[in-house]
């Protein structure tokens, strides 16, 4: 009976933390763990720009945590509205981040002393017109898919799951046309997000639009550097 009370009490704790709210007097208040999981999003977004491997696990805790958060009327979250795609992308950033973390790691392992974890390049003619071409088809696929499961605002959230899919791929391979492709992804969620009242996600967008210009031009002069033949 004592572990049986034990494991209640951790069990009640747990859904505490889970369920803790914060009132920001906009109508509905919002989850902390959506603030928490957004935060964890940003450290992946820091770290990626700095090259780190620790960007990949970091941004798979936020990945599990928003999962739960995007699924509002599944889970009776405040919110109470379910975007699909936005949390189908969460599994998606599970999968890729695993990758993009094994591809980092063999990187840093070939570059010795050296932390940096991928070498930033171009896309090659070939990628662009595969990405295209894959956008274009899963753009079509998720929202019929998206409309189907009940997704609030399929077009926009098949938009942000095509652009999301893209952007993790290319930052695992190392592209640098990954940042406007997040660009892109932000500009699409920051409305569909503040509309839902999603809004510690949709400040999110926000910040991470700006950001994203700020990696990009990292990742550019560290490309330059290395062909120059300069250390960065």
């Amino acid at each position: 009976m004592w572990v049986v009370g034990k494991v209640c009490a951790v069990s009640d704790i747990l859904k505490s933390l889970l369920n803790a709210q914060l009132d920001v007097g906009l109508g509905k208040p919002i989850l902390w763990r959506e603030i928490v999981g957004n935060l964890f999003g940003l450290a992946s977004a820091l770290g990626g720009a700095r090259r780190r491997i620790w960007a990949w696990p970091v941004g798979i805790i936020g990945n599990v945590i928003l999962f739960t958060v995007f699924l509002g009327g599944v889970f009776h979250t405040p919110q109470d509205l379910n975007l699909w795609g936005q949390a189908g992308r969460q599994i998606f950033f599970l999968a890729t981040s695993a990758y993009g973390w094994v591809v980092w790691a063999a990187t840093r392992r070939n570059n010795g002393a050296s932390q940096v974890a991928v070498h930033p390049r171009w896309a090659t003619r070939r990628e662009r017109v595969l990405g295209l071409t894959a956008a274009v088809i899963m753009l079509v696929v998720f929202y019929f898919a998206l409309k189907a499961l009940g997704s609030w605002g399929p077009l926009s959230d098949s938009w942000i799951l095509t652009g999301s899919i893209l952007a993790t791929w290319g930052m695992a391979r190392g592209w640098n046309e990954f940042w406007f492709i997040w660009i892109a992804v932000d500009i699409v969620g920051v409305p569909l997000l503040a509309t839902a009242r999603y809004y510690p996600s949709a400040f999110m967008y926000v910040f991470y639009g700006a950001f994203c210009l700020c990696g990009f031009v990292t990742w550019w002069r560290a490309q330059r550097a290395a062909t120059n033949g300069t250390r960065h």
